[in-house]
């Protein structure tokens, strides 16, 4: 029997999110000897990477840019000239011109809950065309999620038994016993002398941090004065609003912003902080929280969405529209040592029931179905 043939679109190899998802699908995929094959749609810069991941992978260059009029041609052409049996789209534009049998993953609705959130509204009508589309055209869904589920099967009327929530992975940096000497490093180069508590993700609107620093400034009031919030997030000069709400508040001295920061910088600031806030309107999944975990973090998140599908019991879940409660709940860990200890303890369980392995195992087993029908 030859080997099935799947054609994955990776073009979006170095992004956060979507980036992160299709890198530690591939790596799993290379990582066991099964009979398929797989063909990388790349970028030029690409294709050192594919060939690493061994003979079963054959990359492919496509310069089209994401979300563009070209890549509706020159996808359907590349799937014809490599001769597939599935594409997987790990997003949710897909070409009215491909032939082939589609398997798309759509990690969230949110330009669909959150339009007011998007540049323009021709955004927001490109966002819904191309999901409605892809929805359809797929005979196959992923999403990462049952919270994110139920918004496909709401906004895009998609049949239940079409969707396939597949969990994503943590990457197992995160679960490895700190790296002593780089923790110590990261504290004397930030100057961490006081207990902190830590922030992390980018810092659009959704994920709420305007609220995060009202909070922070309820929570001084009732003391733990020595407490600074380091808030990690690039573009942060698209959004001059969260510093002026910091000097509002006479913050300016305990509320740290560090920009992006590469992840074993990240990784020890996870385990140096003595708590991790996530306060975010909205999650098809929700990284920050699990690699906080999975740090021996104490985690206080959202209960909205899929965090709390996420954290479980491992996590203080509050209310994000309320201030109030975010600042006691953060008091609350900072204050309980016998709490803030039995999250870490439960936080390191949670975190290690998400295996990228275990998501690649149940991809393929979608590709599956759709090969044989």
């Amino acid at each position: 029997m030859t080997p099935a043939r799947i054609a994955i679109d990776a073009r979006k190899l170095h992004d956060y999110g979507i980036g992160t998802y299709v890198r530690n699908l591939v790596r799993e995929f290379a990582r066991h000897e099964t009979p398929e094959q797989y063909v990388l749609i790349c970028q030029p810069g690409d294709v050192a990477f594919v060939q690493s991941l061994g003979p079963r992978f054959e990359a492919l260059v496509d310069r089209s840019s994401n979300y563009s009029v070209r890549e509706q041609f020159s996808v359907p052409l590349d799937l014809r000239r490599a001769r597939v049996q599935l594409f997987h789209s790990p997003h949710y534009v897909v070409s009215p011109l491909i032939s082939t049998p589609v398997v798309i993953t759509i990690h969230d609705c949110i330009h669909l809950r959150f339009p007011q959130y998007l540049p323009h509204r021709a955004a927001h009508v490109y966002a819904r065309t191309f999901m409605a589309l892809g929805a359809r055209r797929a005979r196959r869904i992923i999403t990462v999620s049952q919270a994110s589920k139920e918004d496909i099967q709401h906004y895009l009327h998609t049949p239940s038994e079409k969707i396939e929530v597949i969990h994503n992975g943590l990457d197992g940096r995160f679960l490895e016993p700190p790296d002593e000497e780089n923790v110590s490093r990261v504290r004397d180069r930030f100057l961490l002398n006081s207990p902190f508590v830590l922030y992390a993700g980018n810092i659009k609107p959704h994920k709420n941090v305007d609220r995060l620093i009202e909070a922070f400034a309820l929570m001084r009031k009732t003391g733990h004065e020595d407490v600074k919030l380091l808030i990690i997030g690039d573009e942060l000069s698209k959004y001059p609003g969260l510093r002026r709400l910091v000097h509002r508040h006479h913050l300016h001295k305990h509320v740290r912003f560090l920009g992006f920061v590469p992840d074993t910088t990240l990784a020890a600031l996870y385990r140096l902080a003595q708590a991790f806030v996530f306060p975010s309107l909205y999650e098809g999944f929700g990284f920050p929280p699990l690699e906080a975990m999975a740090s021996g973090t104490a985690v206080v998140t959202s209960n909205v969405s899929s965090l709390p599908e996420v954290v479980g019991d491992a996590a203080l879940l509050i209310d994000p529209l309320d201030p109030a409660a975010l600042a006691a709940a953060m008091s609350q860990v900072l204050g309980d040592d016998v709490l803030r200890a039995d999250l870490v303890r439960r936080g390191h369980i949670r975190a290690q029931a998400f295996s990228w392995a275990r998501a690649a195992d149940d991809t393929r087993a979608v590709y599956r179905q759709v090969i044989d029908g």
